[in-house]
Formats: C-alpha cells, sequence, structure tokens
C-alpha cells in the first residue's frame, strides 16, 4: 500500500509556503548534531523532486557551518526553521515536521539520526 502524501508546509508567519510529498513509512528523525540538537525539530526526508516552494525562497536566509555541504534554510521574518538540505545526501532535504499540515508525529516512527559522528 502507498503511503506517500502531499502535505502544504509553511513558516509561522506563512512568508515561506511550500509543498511536499512525504512517505509515511520513512522514519522522521531527530539530529544530534550540534545544529539540530538546539533548535529540537523531528525532520522528515523527502527527495529533492519532493519539495516544492511555492513562495518565500527569497524570505528565507540559509545557515551553514563546518563543510558547508548542509543549508539550513530559515524564515528571515518569523525566524522559524523550514527546511535543510542534506549533507550526508544533498539531493535530498529534511523538513521540520512542526511546518508541516495534515501530518504529526504519531504518523511516523521516530529515530535517531548520529549526526554529531557522522
Amino acid at each position: 500500500m502507498d503511503r506517500t502524501r502531499t502535505v502544504a508546509g509553511s513558516c509561522h508567519c506563512g512568508a515561506v509556503r511550500y509543498e511536499a510529498t512525504v512517505d509515511l513509512d520513512a522514519p522522521a528523525y531527530r539530529c544530534n548534531c550540534s545544529l539540530c540538537r538546539r533548535k529540537g525539530a523531528l525532520i522528515v526526508p523527502v527527495t529533492r523532486a519532493g519539495l516544492t516552494v511555492h513562495r518565500g525562497w527569497e524570505n528565507l536566509t540559509v545557515y551553514q557551518w563546518h563543510t558547508k555541504v548542509a543549508k539550513h534554510y530559515f524564515c528571515r521574518t518569523c525566524g522559524i526553521y523550514t527546511f535543510h538540505q542534506r549533507r550526508i545526501d544533498p539531493d535530498s532535504y529534511g523538513l521540520n515536521l512542526g511546518c508541516l499540515e495534515g501530518v504529526s508525529e504519531d504518523d511516523f516512527t521516530i529515530e535517531l539520526a548520529d549526526g554529531a559522528n557522522e
């Protein structure tokens, strides 16, 4: 049974709006790297093709550190972490589950990603 779903996502103020195709059979994860540990978001993986930003690319600011491969996007207006391009797989994104409409942590198995040691 196909358990993919297309859901809307946004930052808190609505300046950034996007749509993503998520796989409910893929685990969401909590990463323990220095940034993710501090922001505390549950992350839902999607492919690059599975994310479409409809409004607000120009309102996103990017934060990078260390290898500068991962790109963590935050709304310039409200400061919400919306999603990031992953370091381990730059052709995929991690979405902030709290920004997604119509899904919750109850829809996913939650795993720990050991970003601190990868």
